[in-house]
């Protein structure tokens, strides 16, 4: 027996929705932003 195909659609968006789940904004690096040298070269001048 084959599950109907509004299954499949249903467990597609489920899984869409759980992909973004947490990602609220572009990642940014820990710490004071004075502090941070990332991308910039190292050592810094």
């Amino acid at each position: 027996m084959r599950p109907p195909r509004a299954f499949f659609l249903i467990v597609a968006a489920l899984a869409a929705l759980l992909a973004a789940c947490g990602k609220k904004s572009a990642p940014q690096a820990p710490g004071p932003r004075d502090k941070i040298i990332y991308p910039m070269t190292y050592p810094p001048n």
